[in-house]
């Protein structure tokens, strides 16, 4: 990082990656479950269950990526910095966030479209997380149910983006936690029509059909790439 970025650095908040995902199944199964799902689509404990055991398997290495990111950071081998008027002020905060997150759904949607293109990526990798490709057995935690070394992957995006975009180092950290919180909810299968939001109804039509709807925050990359099934 810049040596005006490491001035007042702030380390990263402790991110409880399950409580989101709790929560929100607690409210959607079994405070509003009998109005939100038909008979038999709620996913059971023992679905749930396994999506926990292999969420906790892989989350220490979660954390390996960001880890090299904030050291390179902390040494100057990253366009990051640490405030807003490093960036020359609002206006220029906003230019590098949106280049930051036009770089990273572009990133994030050639990772993933390449763990199913690429075969073996998928059989090794990717397969982990869709085995769960029926509403029925798709929960919030499923969002965290992935061999580790593909969710690393998928992370790649957010790391090289700080190499030659400016981008405001707290902000980049703040993203990663939201991601937990967006990955919870775009697994529970509920549909808000939300379109270019890439939610629920869009990343629900991914699991049962494997070839479609490979983005990450928005529809645009997959509507771009052919790809978009709505």
């Amino acid at each position: 990082m810049r040596e005006s970025a490491r001035r007042g650095r702030r380390h990263p908040p402790s991110t409880p990656l399950f409580s989101p995902s709790a929560a929100w199944c607690y409210y959607i199964y079994y405070v509003f479950g009998a109005t939100l799902f038909k008979p038999g689509t709620i996913p059971s404990r023992a679905a749930v269950a396994n999506q926990i055991r292999v969420a906790s398997a892989a989350m220490p290495l979660y954390a390996v990526l960001p880890s090299l990111v904030e050291a390179a950071a902390e040494r100057g081998w990253t366009a990051a910095v640490s405030r807003v008027a490093d960036l020359g002020g609002g206006a220029g905060y906003f230019a590098s966030f949106a280049a930051y997150m036009a770089f990273v759904e572009f990133g994030v949607y050639w990772m993933h479209r390449g763990l199913h293109d690429f075969k073996p990526g998928y059989r090794l990798l990717h397969h982990t997380h869709h085995k769960y490709n029926k509403e029925h057995t798709l929960s919030p935690f499923a969002g965290l149910a992935f061999n580790a070394l593909d969710g690393i992957l998928q992370a790649i995006p957010y790391a090289v983006g700080l190499l030659f975009i400016p981008m405001h180092f707290f902000t980049h950290e703040l993203l990663l936690f939201l991601t937990a919180i967006w990955t919870a909810s775009i697994h529970d299968c509920l549909d808000a029509g939300m379109a270019p939001i890439m939610g629920a109804g869009f990343h629900t039509i991914h699991h049962t059909t494997y070839r479609h709807n490979y983005g990450h925050y928005f529809t645009y990359m997959d509507k771009a790439f052919g790809s978009l099934v709505t």
